[in-house]
């Protein structure tokens, strides 16, 4: 049986290299999408393009002013002088956000009154907008930290001619600690993301074709007549693509690491084997494809039609628990939306076994169901 076993995958790697197109479709696609991901897909903020009107033009709003141009998130690129020209800037997207200041600014803070700042924020990105927003609101408050704190100390001296020590009052201070990722950089969220895709896509799509190829050539029909039996052929057949789907994983694994400095603080071994998992899914998913195409147009088609749901419902970009309760269900039967937590969590959090061990039974048990059921039905179609 492995004799035979080992000639079906050795026909598959022959006829996969035998063309310098195959041969480039089978890793250079992976390379190019993590070079995109990596670089392209990106939702960091940081040099958002401002504009500072300053209408009160005094000592207090000028550090507030200096407070934006010295944060790493905005770039001073204008100072409007009236309304018109704040429209002009914000229709033409020529700036992110205008941070506006009132006349009697310094007044309101003299007096120990509330003191507004204006954010305009263009909103046609709503995720741009929102961080922007939140990273101006971030500044002022620290202005206000320092303004208030300024205040305070001169009541103190006011108060006691001994110095601030002998009149100093409580205060609260929060001290934040981010986990698993510090910088918040979202390059470190998606990438290892991109690992979930590459080995769903490839394998999925290879399969369908190279089972879908051999009926349109008709060389199907030839296989069958010699001493192969369908479980070999099925077997012969995913070797091959589940060997180009682990190469694909080592190639974005080192990848990320070294070109974009995603940590990998976790088990290589144990994302081998949590792979391993996810591929009997994937692969089952692409023998199911095959035995309903007749051509590998089809095939290519339904392949498509199956990894974008799949993958939308994934978590890789929109967070499940903001999905309503009917696509949460569905996301549970997705076995990619587990493998992507298992790849998260090896990458990001360095999670082993012992915290993964939910995820990796699930992939388990729908990798048996689906390929256990794909190839029936293939056995069936080919009997």
């Amino acid at each position: 049986m492995w004799e035979r076993i080992w000639e079906i995958v050795r026909k598959e790697v022959l006829q996969s290299m035998r063309e310098t197109k195959t041969r480039m479709s089978l890793f250079l696609p992976p390379v190019i999408q993590l070079l995109i991901f990596g670089y392209a897909v990106n939702l960091d903020v940081e040099h958002a393009r401002i504009a500072w009107m300053d209408m009160d033009r005094t000592p207090e709003s000028r550090d507030l002013g200096s407070a934006f141009a010295a944060s790493r998130y905005f770039d001073v690129v204008a100072t409007p002088e009236n309304e018109e020209q704040v429209q002009l800037l914000l229709d033409h997207s020529r700036v992110q956000a205008v941070i506006r200041l009132l006349p009697g600014f310094a007044r309101d803070i003299e007096r120990g009154e509330s003191a507004g700042v204006q954010i305009l924020v263009d909103g046609a990105n709503s995720n741009t907008a929102s961080l922007v927003s939140n990273y101006a609101n971030l500044v002022i408050a620290g202005y206000s930290g320092q303004v208030g704190a300024g205040q305070q100390g001169r009541k103190i001296m006011a108060r006691s001619p001994a110095g601030p020590a002998s009149g100093s009052l409580p205060s609260v201070t929060t001290q934040s600690r981010i986990w698993f990722n510090p910088e918040m950089r979202s390059r470190n969220y998606f990438v290892p993301g991109t690992v979930v895709n590459i080995i769903m896509s490839v394998t999925l799509m290879l399969t369908a074709l190279g089972l879908v190829r051999e009926k349109e050539i008709g060389t199907m029909e030839q296989l069958m007549v010699t001493p192969i039996r369908p479980l070999e052929l099925i077997v012969g057949k995913m070797i091959p693509f589940a060997l180009v789907g682990l190469v694909d994983l080592i190639l974005v694994t080192i990848g990320a690491v070294l070109l974009f400095d995603v940590p990998l603080r976790g088990s290589l071994p144990v994302l081998l084997v949590s792979s391993l998992l996810f591929l009997m899914s994937s692969l089952g998913v692409g023998l199911f494809i095959s035995t309903v195409s007749h051509t590998q147009q089809q095939a290519m088609m339904s392949s498509f039609f199956f990894s974008m749901p799949a993958f939308m419902l994934s978590g890789f970009t929109f967070p499940i628990q903001n999905m309503p309760v009917s696509i949460k269900l569905l996301a549970y039967l997705n076995p990619v939306r587990y493998f992507m937590e298992i790849v998260r969590g090896i990458f990001l959090k360095g999670s082993g076994v012992s915290v993964l061990w939910p995820q990796m039974l699930a992939l388990g048990v729908f990798g048996v169901a689906i390929l256990g059921l794909s190839t029936w039905r293939f056995h069936r179609r080919l009997d």
